[in-house]
C-alpha cells in the first residue's frame, strides 16, 4: 500500500534536507546495534550511512522498485554487504523477519500513513525486549520546504500515544530535536 502524500523530490534536493550523521547520532545507531529493520528506504539517505554504522544486518524495505535499486546501487559502490534491499509492502505482508529478532526498526518520515498504530505494532513484533523503534518526522510547522500537509502530520505527542496504544512500547527520553526539520523519538520495546 503506498502511503499517501509520500512522493519522494529529486534525490540531490531531498538530500539537503537532512543532518543525516546528527540524526543518526541523536538516535544512537552506532556499532552496538545488530540487526535492523527499515521502512522506506526511499534512495538510501540514510540505509547507507546505518548500514556502516551498526553490526549486524539492515533489512531496508520499500515498496517502490526504483528506490529498492538505487538504495542496492548505492550500497554496491559502497561495497556494504550485510544489506538488504527488498521490495515489500510492509502494511501488507510485515516486515518478513521473526519475533522479537531486531534491535531496531527505523521508521522515518513515515507515520503520517493511514494506520500509524498498526505499523508501530509491526515494529513491535519484530523488535527484541529493550529494542528501539526510531522514529524522525517532520515537524509540524508550515514552514518546512517537504513532508505530508499539516492535516496528517503527526505531532512528537500523537506518535507517543499511538506507541502507548500499542501496550508494547514506551518512550525512552524526550523529543529530540533533528534539526533543521525534523524531531525524533526512541520508543523501546516492553
Amino acid at each position: 500500500m503506498r502511503l499517501r502524500e509520500s512522493g519522494m523530490p529529486e534525490e540531490c534536493y531531498w538530500e539537503t534536507l537532512f543532518d543525516v550523521n546528527l540524526i543518526l547520532d541523536r538516535l544512537g545507531i552506532d556499532g552496538n546495534m545488530g540487526d535492523v529493520v527499515e521502512l522506506g528506504c526511499g534512495y538510501g539517505t540514510f540505509t547507507i550511512p546505518v548500514a556502516k554504522r551498526i553490526s549486524g544486518r539492515l533489512r531496508a524495505h520499500d515498496i517502490d522498485a526504483a528506490m529498492v535499486t538505487r538504495t542496492k546501487n548505492r550500497a554496491e559502490d559502497a561495497k556494504i554487504e550485510h544489506l538488504d534491499c527488498l521490495e515489500r509492502d510492509v502494511f501488507t505482508e510485515g516486515f518478513g523477519v521473526s519475533d522479537g529478532s531486531q534491535d531496531a526498526c527505523l521508521l522515518f518520515n513515515i507515520l503520517h500513513c493511514e494506520e500509524p498504530v498498526r505499523l508501530l505494532n509491526e515494529a513491535a513484533r519484530v523488535l527484541r525486549s529493550g529494542g528501539r523503534a526510531l522514529v524522525i518526522h517532520w515537524r509540524h510547522d508550515p514552514k518546512t520546504p517537504r513532508g505530508p500537509s499539516l492535516d496528517i502530520r503527526p505531532r512528537s505527542e500523537t506518535i507517543v500515544e499511538w506507541a502507548q496504544r500499542t501496550g508494547l512500547l514506551v518512550t525512552d527520553g524526550p523529543t529530540i530535536d533533528m534539526p533543521p526539520w525534523h524531531f525524533g523519538l526512541r520508543l523501546k520495546r516492553v
